[in-house]
């Protein structure tokens, strides 16, 4: 667990050796390492500082929402609730800076106080309307008391393991400076009880180490919980995460459907209009060569048929393309088997939908499924393939195979990468299974939607 998040997040995880891969081996299991690795001491400093902290944040936050509740009576209270809760947003941030610079949690920024006008009555009602700000006023309440848990069990345990450790180093001190054998453990009006032995002292050396090698994990277990407070009180709602990823999802559907129509624009001024052209040019001049040479203007007729039938076939590829008229008319199951019998392997073909999705949706899983066999008839070098698709619940699934050499990348910037960027904007997913050798297998996830009329 230690070592996985030091590689997270970058941090120093102790001593070690590389292996072959680069990845760092350590020579110590991470249950012995965890007292000396920089992460717990870092997670050590964070509970330290959380108690003086929370208590400031407390003490205003308290202090300033009493007074301005207190002044609600007159306009001065709402000047007053505005200035505390941006204080507490103002503490939020520190508290992310903190979070991010000793625990390595990354937490975004929330949105600042969004403003129609300007002057200081608009400012002071975005604050007083924002969650965020209420939010941040929460923490500050609810962190002091698990702040003085956290720190005196943290501290309890830090010290008695590092003291009872460290005991047979410092014993010495009990008869020589306070009069006694050594450290007390049990004592009355009649009797007491003095760690002053050789074993004695070595239990209590044990004892130490267990709660030496434990004091981590449990001040890790701690600082969860302030992890989570983090996250859920100081950093941007779910609405507001939702609102930016759905902002991020439109610009890529708006970035794919204008390459889509540079894509259509380019093939028909490379493809059909060229021929057209050239159509045109060839009965133009078999128009002049029919009364002189009609054999000649015959043949250069034929040849103008023959770039008919080219160019017909190019906009019907193009328009198949663009929607193919199969899907709208029959569904998925047909419209991929004629895909399937256009791919250079053979393809097992498998459709169990009791009902069509939406148009959208069924859109987005034909070309889907066309995009992954078009690389199975290009690189794959397979004899094989097979797509599946079906329904679980409220997720469309589809899912193509090939035993084909593998290596497939959807993080090197391929058409994968586009592919998974598509279905990202439907809320879909795109996983790709593919390791070198072969065999590969991509299944992808998109939301099922059924708004077609019964």
């Amino acid at each position: 667990m230690a070592m996985e998040y030091g590689q997270e997040y970058g941090l120093d995880s102790g001593p070690g050796v590389r292996g072959s891969t680069g990845e760092r081996r350590h020579r110590l299991p991470a249950g012995l390492r965890a007292p000396f690795e920089a992460r717990s001491w870092r997670e050590f400093g964070f509970v330290l500082l959380s108690l003086p902290i929370s208590i400031v944040l407390f003490t205003f936050a308290v202090t300033m929402v009493s007074l301005g509740a207190g002044l609600l009576v007159t306009f001065l209270g709402v000047p007053v609730l505005a200035a505390a809760l941006a204080g507490c947003r103002g503490f939020g941030t520190l508290e992310r800076i903190r979070a991010r610079g000793l625990l390595g949690l990354e937490v975004a920024d929330p949105a600042p106080p969004r403003t129609r006008k300007r002057g200081a009555l608009a400012w002071m009602g975005a604050v007083l309307k924002s969650g965020t700000s209420w939010r941040a006023l929460l923490y500050a309440l609810l962190h002091l008391p698990w702040a003085v848990v956290s720190f005196g069990i943290t501290v309890a345990v830090w010290t008695w393991g590092w003291a009872m450790l460290t005991y047979p180093l410092w014993f010495w001190v009990f008869p020589m400076y306070a009069g006694q054998d050594g450290l007390q453990l049990y004592g009355d009006e009649t009797h007491r009880i003095y760690l002053d032995n050789p074993f004695e002292i070595t239990v209590t050396a044990l004892v130490g180490l267990l709660f030496t090698l434990a004091a981590p994990w449990i001040v890790r277990a701690l600082t969860l919980v302030d992890r989570l407070m983090v996250l859920g009180l100081l950093g941007p709602s779910r609405l507001a995460t939702r609102v930016v990823e759905l902002e991020s999802d439109r610009g890529v559907v708006v970035d794919t459907a204008a390459a889509d129509l540079r894509r259509i624009e380019r093939d028909l001024h490379d493809g059909a209009q060229a021929r057209l052209v050239t159509l045109a040019m060839d009965l133009g001049l078999a128009k002049e060569k029919l009364r002189e040479d009609p054999q000649e203007a015959a043949r250069m007729v034929d040849e103008a048929h023959g770039e008919v039938k080219t160019a017909l076939q190019e906009l019907r590829d193009l328009a198949r393309g663009i929607h193919p008229a199969v899907l709208t008319d029959r569904g998925l199951d047909a419209a991929l088997s004629s895909v399937a019998s256009r791919c250079t392997v053979p393809v097992r073909m498998e459709v169990d939908l009791a009902e069509r999705p939406a148009p959208a949706i069924e859109g987005i899983a034909y070309f889907t499924v066309s995009e992954l066999l078009q690389n199975i008839s290009k690189h794959a070098r397979a004899t094989y393939a097979a797509v599946e698709v079906w329904r679980v619940e409220n997720r469309l699934m589809l899912q193509v195979m090939d035993n084909g050499v593998g290596g497939a990348d959807a993080s090197a910037g391929s058409g994968l990468a586009g592919l998974a960027e598509r279905l990202d904007a439907v809320d879909g997913i795109l996983v790709v299974d593919s390791p070198a050798g072969g065999p590969t297998r991509i299944t992808a996830e998109l939301p099922w939607r059924s708004d077609r009329p019964a």
